[in-house]
């Protein structure tokens, strides 16, 4: 199969797997475990932090962030195509007792001002405005890559207003190799920022949330309050360690690769609205007189390409290591024979 599903398919090559042979292991409850400390350390130096805790998912680190920084009946202000709301199973409510204060902007990017008339006027009757949440990239958005004066700006205005700031990271490292900003560049205004290593980078699960010393001793508390603390996580992390040293360059292969897909699938008759491709994911609609978005993905399938349907004529094709430019040359060719008719 082609999988162009999604970057978290990506498998762990032979070399990741055969690093975890080697890596020295312990108790990570205990503080023993040295290949999970390392990553640990490696990873709050990448993103300019005190320290950082290595989870089991990315999930798991924004709704840690969540709990760590709101009290029950608190307001999360956020894009309504984030990953917080929309696909985590409505725990910030479940789990935090927290409100989501969903903004409008473009392709997943909202702006200082939108930030500005969302937060809350002090009064008893209302939520408490408490944290502002950024997604870079933004997934729904197309991989749109957050432009650095935005963030600024975005995290100067919630510091003016005495609100929190967190990073959704899961792609993060794909908007760096994009611009060349570093990492710590983007997430220097951010009490908490994590970045996932189960999709680009292709580790087979496992993210790294990183924040004031404070903060993680508190993200560690509550790790192991929702099961998520581990005993020998040196087996995870160590694939981590080796997706930072061997796969950051294979994230700019990705972007390429998107990049060309996106230019050829734009030109094909009955596509229409894609989305800017920024970074390694390319989402576009399909007008009324073509086949559905389920249709297409059915037929690709029989072509044993895989996407994914993102509503009846919206479709979204991401890029990872598990494909490469013959794979995208299949696609899309199997997509112009199927708009064609």
């Amino acid at each position: 199969m082609h999988d162009f599903y999604a970057d978290t398919k990506s498998i762990p090559t032979k070399p990741m797997l055969e690093s975890i042979l080697s890596a020295p292991l312990g108790d990570e409850q205990k503080g023993e475990d040295p290949t999970t400390a390392r990553l640990e350390a490696r990873v709050a130096e990448l993103l300019g932090k005190e320290a950082a805790v290595f989870m089991i998912s990315g999930t798991m680190c924004n709704e840690i962030a969540v709990r760590v920084h709101c009290n029950p009946g608190d307001e999360v202000i956020c894009d309504s195509s984030c990953h917080l709301l929309n696909y985590e199973c409505g725990s910030p409510a479940a789990l935090s007792g927290v409100v989501l204060h969903t903004l409008q902007g473009e392709n997943g990017i909202f702006s200082h001002e939108n930030v500005r008339k969302a937060i809350r006027p002090n009064s008893r009757y209302m939520p408490v405005s408490k944290m502002v949440l950024v997604e870079q990239t933004s997934n729904l958005g197309g991989g749109a890559i957050w432009p650095l004066e935005t963030i600024d700006a975005v995290a100067k205005e919630a510091k003016i207003a005495g609100l929190v700031t967190h990073m959704d990271g899961a792609r993060l490292m794909n908007a760096v190799v994009k611009t060349g900003i570093s990492a710590a560049r983007y997430a220097q205004d951010f009490d908490s920022v994590w970045i996932d290593f189960s999709k680009g980078l292709g580790a087979p699960c496992g993210a790294v949330i990183a924040g004031s010393a404070e903060f993680c001793e508190q993200a560690w508390r509550q790790k192991q309050a929702l099961g998520g603390a581990m005993r020998q996580s040196g087996v995870l992390a160590a694939a981590c360690l080796y997706a930072l040293d061997y796969h950051i360059e294979q994230l700019a292969a990705d972007n390429s690769l998107a990049e060309s897909i996106g230019e050829r699938i734009r030109c094909l008759p009955g596509v229409k609205d894609m989305l800017p491709v920024e970074s390694n994911i390319v989402i576009f609609d399909v007008t009324e007189n073509s086949p559905t978005a389920a249709e297409i993905v059915e037929l690709l399938q029989n072509a044993d390409i895989l996407v994914g349907a993102f509503g009846e004529r919206r479709i979204r094709v991401v890029t990872c290591l598990n494909v490469n430019q013959s794979s995208g040359d299949r696609l899309v060719q199997a997509l112009s024979s199927i708009l064609k008719g």
